[in-house]
């Protein structure tokens, strides 16, 4: 079962990492085009050269229509997509200044409790996040510019609540495990100590 969802939560990392990468060109595209743009505008260009100021104005040089729309909708995505391999592979940054000075006995059942929270937070944000998808539907509201259904963007961050509340759930009854059979199944604090 482990194996299965490791390559899940790779697959989600690799989608969050493509969704994340093509947000990053699509801004600098924007930035670059409207510095251009304002180039394009200035009087100094238009009175030295106005047929190729123009010409490259109508071709539609400028900022991407609604990057900021887009962003706000894939950002959330990645996130979402990010969680499961951080949860699962125990990747998430630790502040162990307290817990270097209790026993394995007692950080394990430390690393039980917050695993259950965690899953039942990713739970609750998966449900909210249905709920909204379903409110976003039926109002059929869109965005301002591009004029995309907003459910559009819950959708896609839904996919990736539930992945990484399913695994969530994985990892807490795996910590559960642990606990009852006094051994270790899944990695422990992979992620950054500080």
């Amino acid at each position: 079962m482990y194996s299965f969802f490791l390559k899940l939560s790779k697959l989600m990392a690799w989608l969050g990492g493509a969704m994340l990468t093509a947000l990053i060109v699509m801004v600098c595209t924007s930035v670059l085009g409207r510095e251009v743009n304002g180039i394009l505008h200035a009087d100094w260009l238009v009175s030295l050269a106005p047929g190729l100021s123009r010409w490259l104005l109508d071709l539609g040089i400028g900022p991407v229509n609604g990057d900021f729309e887009l962003v706000e909708s894939g950002i959330a995505f990645s996130i979402f997509a990010f969680l499961p391999l951080c949860q699962l592979t125990g990747g998430h940054a630790t502040v162990d200044v307290f817990t270097n000075y209790l026993s394995d006995r007692v950080n394990q059942g430390l690393r039980l409790v917050t695993d259950i929270v965690f899953a039942g937070v990713m739970v609750l944000i998966a449900w909210q996040l249905w709920l909204g998808l379903a409110s976003k539907k039926s109002s059929g509201q869109t965005t301002f510019l591009l004029e995309m259904p907003v459910w559009w963007a819950y959708a896609l961050s839904l996919s990736g609540a539930i992945v990484a509340a399913v695994i969530a759930c994985y990892v807490a009854a795996m910590r559960l495990r642990e606990v009852a059979s006094g051994r270790v199944i899944l990695p422990i604090d992979l992620g950054a100590n500080h």
